[in-house]
Formats: structure tokens, C-alpha cells, sequence
């Protein structure tokens, strides 16, 4: 697996997205982004990561769900209200 500066990986075992930084042989240098806004940055060995593809269009995609989430509690707060008016 050839891997260059930017590329984006993981770990086989799962986990976050990695960015790598610095290739070196059998070694990776990686950035992440923690659950809770930390930044890491650590030295991995390169047999433990596999390459991934982030698709931008999956942000996107929760972003509309919780859209059509909220029309949907929207529609079933007016069904309520229509029904005390009737």
C-alpha cells in the first residue's frame, strides 16, 4: 500500500478517520480529530492502517435527515393542534 501525505486512512480494527502526515518506510505519522474535539498525533506502524475514501456527500446526507426529522415533528405537532381546533 502505497500511501503519501494527506491521504486519508484507518485502522484495521476500525475506529476514525486518520489523515496521514509523514510516511516513513514502515511507519505512518497520523492526525485525527477525538470524539471530543481533541487533536492526536501519533506514529503508527504502516501494516495496522488500510486506505478509506471519505465521501463529503455523506455529511451532507445526515445533515438532511435530521432536516426531514424535524418537518416531520413539525407535521405531527399541526396534526395535533388541527385536531383540538376541530
Amino acid at each position: 500500500m502505497e500511501l503519501k501525505p494527506g491521504d486519508v486512512v484507518m485502522l484495521k480494527s476500525g475506529g476514525h478517520p486518520i489523515t496521514v502526515v509523514e510516511v516513513d518506510e514502515d511507519k505512518v505519522e497520523c492526525l485525527w480529530m477525538g470524539t471530543d474535539g481533541d487533536l492526536f498525533r501519533e506514529t503508527l506502524p504502516l501494516v495496522a492502517l488500510e486506505s478509506t475514501e471519505i465521501d463529503p456527500e455523506d455529511d451532507e446526507e445526515d445533515d438532511d435527515e435530521e432536516e426531514e426529522d424535524d418537518e416531520d415533528e413539525n407535521d405531527d405537532g399541526d396534526r395535533k393542534k388541527k385536531h383540538k381546533a376541530a
